[in-house]
């Protein structure tokens, strides 16, 4: 029986898809991934993509290959991870799999390839990255358009490019932000009528499922939850979910929200520390970061609305009691 096999799958999205796969089907499934798989530590090969003998041992033959591994912190050091990794890793798999006879190859991408990009940018943007972790990411995709145009009639490469991903149990920056907002310690700043694309775990991990039903050629997808919220509008949604006033009660211009972030740029670099406010993160947050997607072309409706979405992880984080549980530390 041909094995699915998640590189990178001991994190956030590959546990949410390790659990689905298992639950819906019989298929092996084996992660590979430098760290053990906290929920899955059974099925984990530990195995650096960096190193193409130890993935020759760990990826089985005539393998499905759902490639999640990356660096994408923005602080990651040295940079030369991002290289290292998100594009001489995937050459090393994409060297794996010719040996190995595998066929088929989904990627996680990202939607940072297009850069700070026009709202309403679909799968045609332009490329234009601004941060290494964008730019090696596009590197990765063309690596693999290379494998599969090796053999086009067979190989199948489908590339999913998500927006910032949320969900229960991830302790990234959409967390952050609905932790201030629980807290009541959120700081609006800018106007807040910025809009923002967003992706749950479970819909992304449902996607990347339906995929491996695609034919034989190239598939690119942007994977976004519509509709995009305002911030603003995002604020408020939880507010009410949490009972809370509606009004955001702390407001500053981006001005001086860019120039504090400055400050702490400035004790990062001397202290070596890091800190949760830095002008990448701030700008990020005050731009309009708005993708459009054609995933509905493919008949794939995701299980889960935007608004369900958000609901069920304010309750979970906030709200219900589910102690101990395995978080998950990303961007």
């Amino acid at each position: 029986m041909q094995s699915i096999c998640l590189i990178g799958g001991s994190g956030f999205i590959g546990t949410r898809l390790v659990r689905r796969l298992r639950h819906k089907s019989a298929v092996p499934v084996v992660i590979i991934d430098k760290s053990a798989s906290q929920t899955f530590p059974e099925l984990t090969q530990r195995t650096d993509i960096r190193s193409k003998s130890q993935l020759r041992e760990s990826i089985p033959d005539n393998s499905i290959i759902i490639h999640l591994a990356a660096e994408h912190r923005d602080d990651v050091k040295p940079r030369s991870l991002y290289d290292d990794v998100n594009v001489d890793g995937t050459k090393n798999i994409c060297n794996v799999a010719q040996e190995k006879n595998i066929n088929t190859i989904v990627f996680t991408s990202s939607v940072a390839v297009y850069g700070f990009a026009p709202i309403g940018t679909d799968e045609n943007g332009q490329i234009n990255p601004f941060n290494d972790y964008g730019r090696t990411k596009y590197a990765a995709e063309q690596v693999l358009r290379d494998w599969q145009a090796k053999d086009p009639s067979k190989r199948r490469l489908i590339i999913i490019r998500p927006t910032v991903v949320f969900g229960e149990q991830n302790r990234g920056n959409v967390y952050n932000l609905l932790r201030q907002i629980a807290a009541g310690s959120f700081v609006m700043v800018g106007h807040g009528e910025n809009r923002k694309s967003m992706a749950y775990v479970e819909n992304l991990a449902e996607f990347i499922e339906y995929s491996l039903n695609f034919s034989a050629g190239v598939h690119l997808y942007n994977y976004i939850d519509k509709p995009d919220l305002t911030m603003n509008a995002l604020v408020t949604s939880v507010n009410h979910i949490l009972a809370k006033p509606h009004k955001i009660r702390w407001r500053i211009p981006y001005s001086i929200g860019y120039a504090i972030a400055l400050c702490f740029d400035l004790l990062s670099w001397v202290t070596g520390s890091r800190y949760t406010i830095s002008s990448i993160r701030v700008k990020k947050f005050c731009a309009d970061t708005v993708f459009n997607t054609s995933v509905a072309e493919t008949g794939f409706k995701p299980s889960v609305t935007l608004a369900q979405a958000i609901e069920k992880t304010v309750r979970y984080e906030f709200v219900e009691s589910h102690q101990p549980d395995v978080l998950y530390y990303t961007e």
